[in-house]
C-alpha cells in the first residue's frame, strides 16, 4: 500500500513520503525552485502526476469551472494559425476543456520572468499549455516544466528540449516532393523562396529541395535561393528578386503558402503569368491556396490534426501518462491544382 493510499489523501507528507523526500522538497518542486536535484525532482514529479495531486490555488480554482488549456500564438493573422486552432478547439470541445486564447504579437513586451510567469500559470489553475511556433523561449519553456505544467510546442521554429513535446510534419518528405512535382513537369530552373533561416522547419525543406535537385542531377543555383520569413512580404521581395535575375527561374517553391500568395501578387504586378510563365508551390495547403487565383498547388500539413493531437498529448499528461515520444511528425501530401505546368521559357529581364 502506498503513502497517499494509507493516509487516504494527498497532502505534502504523503507525496514526500511516497517519493522518499521531505516535505520540504516536494513544496520546493511544486513551486519551480531550482535548488533541487534533477533525479529527486523527477521522483517527486513522477508521484505528482501519478496521484494527480494539485496545489490549493490549483483546487480552488479548478471548483469554480472547467479545466482550462491556454494556447499562445505569435499572431492569428494567417490561416494556418487559425486552421491549428480550430483543431485544438474540435478535441478541447470532445473534452470538456476550455481554451484560453494568448497572443503575444497583441501584447507589449512582458515585464514577469519566466518563473513569475510559470507561477502565474499554475495560480491561475491551467491544466497545460500549447505553444504555436516560437512564442515562448526555451528558458520559459523549462520554467513550465520545473512547475509540472503539461507543456506542448507545435511546428517549433527551433528544437526544444528532449523534455518538452513537440509536433510537426514531415517537412523534408513536404519539400522533396514539391520539386520532385517541379522537375517532373520538365522545370530545371527553380527557385526556393525560404522562411527564416534559422528555423528548423525552413531548413528541412530546403533541404527537401536541395535533395530532390541532386537526385535528378540538376545544379543547385545559390541566385535561386532567397531566405526572408513567412510572411507574404517576403515572397513579395523575393519575387522581385528572382525576376531581376538575367535568367529568371521558370519555377517557385516557397516555404508557405503566405509566401506563395506574396510571390504570385508581384508576378501580376510584373505581368509575369501563372502557370503560363511560371510555376509556383506553396507550403501548409491552407485555404487560402485553395481560394487563390490561379488556385495554389501546395504541400499540405495536417494543420488540425496537428492542433488536435497537441491537446492530446496535454491530456494524457494531466493523467502521469508514460509518453512513448516527445516528437511527433504528421504526414503531408502535395495537393496538385493550378499554379504549376510545364515550363515556358521565360526571356530576359527587362
Amino acid at each position: 500500500m502506498t503513502a497517499v493510499e494509507q493516509q487516504g489523501k494527498l497532502t505534502l507528507a504523503a507525496i514526500a513520503q511516497e517519493a522518499g523526500v521531505s516535505a520540504p522538497t516536494v513544496s520546493k518542486v511544486i513551486n519551480g525552485r531550482d535548488d533541487v536535484a534533477a533525479e529527486t525532482r523527477s521522483k517527486v514529479m513522477a508521484v505528482l502526476a501519478r496521484t494527480g495531486y494539485k496545489s490549493p490555488v490549483q483546487q480552488r480554482r479548478n471548483l469554480a469551472g472547467r479545466q482550462a488549456v491556454e494556447v499562445v500564438f505569435d499572431s492569428l493573422d494567417s490561416a494556418y494559425s487559425i486552421e491549428v486552432l480550430n483543431g485544438i478547439l474540435d478535441a478541447a470541445g470532445a473534452a470538456d476543456i476550455e481554451v484560453l486564447l494568448n497572443v503575444t504579437s497583441k501584447q507589449g513586451p512582458s515585464r514577469l520572468t519566466p518563473e513569475q510567469r510559470a507561477r502565474r500559470i499554475v495560480d491561475e489553475g491551467r491544466c497545460g499549455m500549447i505553444v504555436v511556433t516560437s512564442a515562448f523561449s526555451e528558458p520559459q519553456l523549462d520554467a513550465f516544466n520545473r512547475r509540472g505544467v503539461p507543456t506542448v510546442v507545435i511546428d517549433p521554429l527551433n528544437p526544444p528540449a528532449g523534455n518538452v513535446v513537440s509536433i510537426g510534419a514531415t517537412n523534408w518528405a513536404g519539400g522533396k516532393d514539391a520539386t520532385s512535382h517541379l522537375l517532373d513537369l520538365g522545370h530545371r530552373r527553380i527557385a526556393y523562396l525560404g522562411g527564416p533561416d534559422g528555423a528548423e522547419c525552413n531548413q528541412a525543406r530546403l533541404h527537401g529541395y536541395l535533395a530532390a535537385l541532386r537526385a535528378r542531377n540538376v545544379p543547385v543555383d545559390d541566385r535561386y535561393i532567397v531566405q526572408g520569413s513567412f510572411r507574404s512580404e517576403a515572397g513579395v521581395r523575393g519575387m522581385r528578386q528572382l525576376l531581376q535575375l538575367d535568367e529568371r527561374p521558370t519555377a517557385v517553391f516557397a516555404a508557405n503558402d503566405t509566401v506563395a500568395l506574396g510571390a504570385l501578387a508581384e508576378a501580376r504586378r510584373q505581368n509575369v503569368r501563372v502557370p503560363e510563365d511560371l510555376s509556383l508551390v506553396g507550403f501548409d495547403g491552407t485555404y487560402q491556396a485553395e481560394e487563390s487565383v490561379p488556385a495554389l498547388t501546395s504541400v499540405a500539413q495536417p494543420l488540425q490534426e496537428m492542433g488536435r493531437a497537441a491537446l492530446r498529448f496535454i491530456l494524457r499528461q494531466m493523467r502521469g501518462e508514460t509518453l512513448d515520444s516527445r516528437r511527433v511528425e504528421l504526414a503531408t501530401n502535395l495537393v496538385i491544382r493550378e499554379s504549376t505546368a510545364p515550363p515556358r521559357a521565360l526571356g530576359p529581364a527587362a
